[in-house]
């Protein structure tokens, strides 16, 4: 079971057992994980709008080949990628970028205003195109428009420090929002702890107390990986 169909049983299963579906499987029928990992595919991921849109878009193209090569030279300026946690290009920034490109056609102009810019600043400063400099010539190119005055609103700023500001964003969101992205800022998710109860000074405070019988059974951590069982009224056992 792949990572997606695993929440997707997780969250299903809460809601099946909760409405007592274990005692609707009849002999022969399916098992009841397979039952909800089948009924999730009609809730989670992507609709068949979403999908047909997202195979309308792809088949588009927004960026030539040289476009897509700057682009990928420029994500890697902005954020060099780290030996141990990959970058940029092993994040597919620049397939990001042109997806969101034709996700969000207002970018466009923008997108492609600047890397004509930044190409044609680049041959009358080196005679080379941006892709083909060198870093120390790169950064000559793009340290002027990289800072701005934050008190000058973004419409007033000029296109190259606008376009600039847009790359960066762009590519700052597709690399932290990959698995290298996440690696690199070491972010583990959700992870289990040790819950002892509400700490005694506040249950003295609302003169509060907990049952002696159920504190034994819900907060006892030798047997936190144990599952729970219940009698045929609800109550609960172990």
């Amino acid at each position: 079971m792949d990572r997606r169909k695993s929440i997707q049983a997780m969250l299903l299963g809460a809601g099946a057992i909760s409405l007592g579906l274990h005692s609707c499987v009849e002999k022969g029928e399916p098992a009841l994980e397979e039952q909800i990992i089948e009924s999730a595919d009609g809730y989670f991921g992507r609709t068949p709008e979403e999908l047909e849109r997202i195979e309308k878009l792809n088949a588009e193209q927004l960026f030539n080949e040289h476009e897509l090569e700057t682009i990928a030279v420029l994500s890697e300026v902005i954020l060099p990628p780290k030996p141990d946690v990959g970058g940029p290009l092993e994040a597919g920034v620049p397939e990001f970028i042109e997806f969101i490109g034709k996700d969000m056609p207002r970018m466009q102009n923008t997108l492609l205003g600047g890397l004509l810019w930044l190409d044609n600043q680049s041959l009358e400063t080196f005679n080379k195109e941006f892709k083909s400099l060198e870093l120390s010539q790169q950064k000559q190119l793009l340290d002027p428009i990289a800072f701005y005055n934050p008190e000058v609103p973004t419409y007033k700023r000029p296109f190259e420090i606008q376009w600039f500001g847009l790359m960066r964003n762009l590519t700052m969101t597709g690399y932290y929002t990959s698995e290298w992205g996440i690696k690199d800022l070491g972010y583990q998710g959700n992870q289990p702890n040790v819950w002892d109860g509400v700490p005694q000074d506040v249950l003295d405070q609302h003169g509060v107390a907990y049952d002696p019988e159920w504190i034994a059974k819900c907060i006892n951590q030798d047997t936190r990986g144990d599952i729970a069982t219940w009698d045929d009224d609800g109550n609960l056992l172990t």
